[in-house]
Parts: structure tokens; C-alpha cells; sequence
């Protein structure tokens, strides 16, 4: 497909980017053994950006052959004609290094067939059900999204990617005496389904700590609402590093107002944190999200944003990067052919640390260890809230009992800085998680466990 494209760049008479993108998505969903759903979706075409005049013309088609193509690059560049004017002028897009490669993640295994997809929710159901038959239901999803992109510019980046992720999620619930409790799991990651080891047996461990922390949350009380010593798992630490840093740090956002916007080369956290938005498939090559060339063609490299507590800078694409007078790293991204690319966050986490997690659980006299999210919100201020469903209480150094479901909330640059330790083991989230910034987009994100104050919703 490179090769086809590639001569179509030469058509573009102002900057121009053509993009073949397909997203082939899959979902299975199973409830105490009965399939609920079972679908899958091929979506893809044909979109051409034509930069002219200091403005973007974008058109897309869902088609790839060659006069779709044609006219979506005369669409593009009309589309640029019909709001900018010739006289305008307009500042030049910022220059970036030129992306080249393949970067093709398809596995080398058979694909699994639907009615192998089908079986693994029963095999699993039929495991967790006779192996706790206490529960009152448990439901079982299977999900899987590829995104296939071709890329050619009029600067000459050439790049081609297939990244494959696929995500199993267990969610059980068991009577209290209060009512129903659940909680949900998910994992897997990086890789096509065939590449996951999703077997009953494989999971086994796994699943028995879900069962096990269901168990001890449906014995748990409520917290205790207020400001509290926490220390938050790497999975709210990732979340927190991608919603209420993250956003706040895309450029896009700072021209919108972001209250990063006037605080670069300031201390903004504490100096123990450093928070970064890695290419690639991270430092260590195992997020589960895979980016190596983005939607205008620039080479993605890291970008640190902030360092040992001092922010230090913003994500770009080539349009924000000359308005803002910073060098693009490879952020502007789109989620299907229909969608211009925008400033999005590729695997972003917070750096490692040098503490041991029982040490800042026993640095807490009374608070709470909160291990995982539900959901979460945050604004261009850094104010969050995220939902937690799983945690327990810290008394006098030492886990307590579990905590039902809760929420957390504050001012993000307010707590980074009341950060006193960070763990010394990073993890990304396993199933990795998506963005939902105009356009769904597949993200990672992680980090270690850190302690710090934070404020937490209960009875009072």
C-alpha cells in the first residue's frame, strides 16, 4: 500500500498528508453463560490534509482506489481554498523530523475463528462459575481493535502500522448483607487474541484474587470522607498521570486556556515525580499501545513533561509546535480515516521511584491503599475525580479491612506536590485504556505506586 500511495503525495501543490487507516474492532459479551453479544466491525477509507494559507482543508472517502484518492486530495485542497484566503499568508507549520517504516504488529499465529472467541467466555465461564458457585453472576467480555494505517506526505515521511490490542474483562458480583458488591478485572494488552493466554487454567491465580478481593469488598465498610493519606497503585497513578496531568499539557488545550499554560519551568509537583509521554511501546517496550510515526508523519520520540516536579513541556502537533515555538514529537493523532489528526497523548506515565510499597504503606498511621479505577474526569484546571472499586483501609501502618466503592478528587498539580514517596516497581495498566477526547483513541498508560494526600468520598 506504501508503494501505491506514495505517488499521490507528489499531487498535493501546499503541505499535505494522505492517510489509509482501517480499524477492524471485535466484541463478544457472555453473562452467566449466556452470550449477550458477539459482533465485528471493519471501518477504513481514504482522507487527505492539505495545509494552505494558515489553514487545514481535510476531506476523506470511504474508499481507497485511485480516483477516490484523487478526490479526496482535491476535495482537501478546496476545502483549504474555501476558508483561507490567498492573502492571508499564514505562519509555516513547524518542521519535524520525517517518519519512515513499517511498523507491522500482525500476529504470526492463526487468527481465532469467532466460534473460538465464543468458546473461551464458556470455558471461562464454566470455570469461574463451578469453581465459585457463591457468586450471583458474573459477566465476561472480549474485545479486540486493530488500527491499520498507511501514511505519505508531501515532505516525503513514508510509514506503514499495524498495532493490534485485545482485552479480556471478568466483572463478578456476590450478594452482601447490604446488597449486591462487584468488581471488575481486566487484562491482556498488546497483541491480537491469539496471542493472549486466556485459558481458565492460565488465569487461574489471576481469577482467584479477583474472587478473593470481591469476597473481602463485600465484608468492607465505607471510607471515611475527607482529605486522607493514600497510597494510590500504579493503575490510579497511570490514570491520574494521563487525565489530570495529561490534558492539561496537550497544546491545543494551553491555547485553550489549560492552567499549565503559564507555568513552564515552575515547580509543579513534587520533586520526586517525573512524568512522561513515551513513543514507541514506552521505555521498556511493553505498553500495551504501540505508536512509532504519527498522523502528520513526524518521528514520535519521548517527551518529558514534567521533570523531578518542574514542568518542563507540552505535546504538539506541527500547528500548536510554530504557534507555540516548540519542535513537534510526533503527537497528532486520529482514530479512523473520517477524523483529523489531533494532539493526543501516545503511553503516558509516571517515572519510577526508589520506595518499597510496604514502606509507604507503612509510613500511613490511618488512610487507604487504592488499587483500582473505574472511571475518571478531568478539566483544563487539573481538578479530577475518579471512581475506585478497589482499596482497603491502612491502620497504623498495616492493610485493613477492604473499602467499597469510592471516589477520589482534588486539584492534580495541588497533589502531585504533596507526594512523599514513589514506588520503586513500575507497571503499565494491563489492558492498557482509551482516551475519549472528540475521537476514541487507544492509549496506555502506568506507573508506580506513589503516597500522597488526596481526597477521598465516604460517609462523613
Amino acid at each position: 500500500m506504501l508503494e501505491r500511495l506514495a505517488p499521490f503525495a507528489d499531487r498535493f501543490t501546499s503541505p499535505g498528508e494522505l492517510r489509509r487507516h482501517v480499524n477492524s474492532s471485535s466484541r463478544i459479551a457472555m453473562r452467566k453463560g449466556v452470550l449477550l453479544s458477539n459482533g465485528q466491525s471493519r471501518d477504513g477509507g481514504i482522507s487527505a490534509r492539505v495545509y494552505r494559507n494558515g489553514v487545514y482543508g481535510f476531506a476523506a472517502a470511504p474508499q481507497d482506489d485511485d480516483d477516490a484518492i484523487r478526490a479526496a486530495i482535491a476535495a482537501a485542497e478546496d476545502n483549504a481554498d474555501s476558508v483561507g484566503r490567498a492573502d492571508a499568508g499564514g505562519a509555516p507549520l513547524a518542521a519535524s523530523a520525517l517518519g519512515e517504516g513499517v511498523y507491522d504488529y500482525r500476529s504470526a499465529r492463526p487468527s481465532t475463528t469467532p466460534a473460538g472467541r465464543v468458546e473461551i467466555l464458556r470455558s471461562l465461564d464454566a470455570a469461574i462459575r463451578g469453581k465459585f458457585p457463591h457468586l450471583v453472576n458474573v459477566d465476561i467480555t472480549l474485545s479486540s481493535h486493530a488500527s491499520e494505517k498507511t501514511l505519505v506526505t508531501s515532505e516525503g515521511a513514508r510509514a506503514y502500522s499495524y498495532v493490534p490490542r485485545s482485552v479480556l474483562g471478568v466483572k463478578m458480583a456476590i450478594e452482601a448483607n447490604d446488597g449486591l458488591v462487584e468488581l471488575y478485572n481486566s487484562l491482556g494488552g498488546f497483541g491480537e487474541i491469539q496471542d493472549q493466554s486466556f485459558e481458565p487454567l492460565s488465569l487461574s491465580a489471576w481469577l482467584d484474587d479477583l474472587y478473593e478481593e470481591l469476597r473481602r469488598k463485600a465484608e468492607g465498610g465505607q471510607c471515611e470522607a475527607g482529605l486522607q493519606d493514600v497510597v494510590l497503585d500504579s493503575d490510579l497513578a497511570g490514570i491520574l498521570a494521563h487525565e489530570a496531568i495529561g490534558h492539561t499539557c496537550e497544546a491545543d488545550y494551553v491555547l485553550a486556556g489549560s492552567v499549565a499554560g503559564d507555568w513552564v519551568g515552575e515547580a509543579v509537583a513534587s520533586e520526586k515525580i517525573t512524568l512522561v509521554d513515551y513513543a514507541g511501546r514506552g521505555f521498556d517496550d511493553k505498553s500495551s499501545f504501540a505508536i512509532h510515526v504519527d498522523d502528520e508523519g513526524t518521528v514520535c520520540r519521548d517527551v518529558t513533561l514534567i521533570e523531578k516536579g518542574v514542568l518542563r513541556n507540552f505535546l504538539h502537533s506541527k500547528k500548536t509546535a510554530a504557534e507555540l515555538g516548540a519542535e513537534p514529537a510526533g503527537n497528532a493523532r486520529a482514530f479512523s480515516f473520517s477524523d483529523e489528526p489531533l494532539v493526543r497523548m501516545r503511553n503516558t506515565a509516571i517515572a519510577a521511584g526508589a520506595d518499597k510499597l510496604e514502606d509507604m504503606i507503612g509510613a500511613v498511621e490511618s488512610g487507604y491503599y487504592l488499587k483500582r479505577a473505574t472511571n475518571g474526569q478531568a478539566d483544563f484546571t487539573s481538578e479530577f475525580m475518579f471512581g475506585v472499586s478497589c482499596g482497603y483501609e491502612i491502620r497504623k501502618g498495616k492493610l485493613g479491612r477492604a473499602i467499597r466503592d469510592t471516589t477520589i478528587s482534588g486539584v492534580a498539580f495541588d497533589m502531585l506536590k504533596t507526594v512523599t514517596h514513589v514506588g520503586d516497581e513500575f507497571r503499565w495498566s494491563g489492558a492498557g485504556g482509551w482516551c475519549g477526547k472528540k475521537q476514541p483513541i487507544a492509549v496506555g498508560m502506568g506507573g508506580p505506586a506513589i503516597k500522597c494526600k488526596i481526597t477521598v468520598g465516604g460517609r462523613g
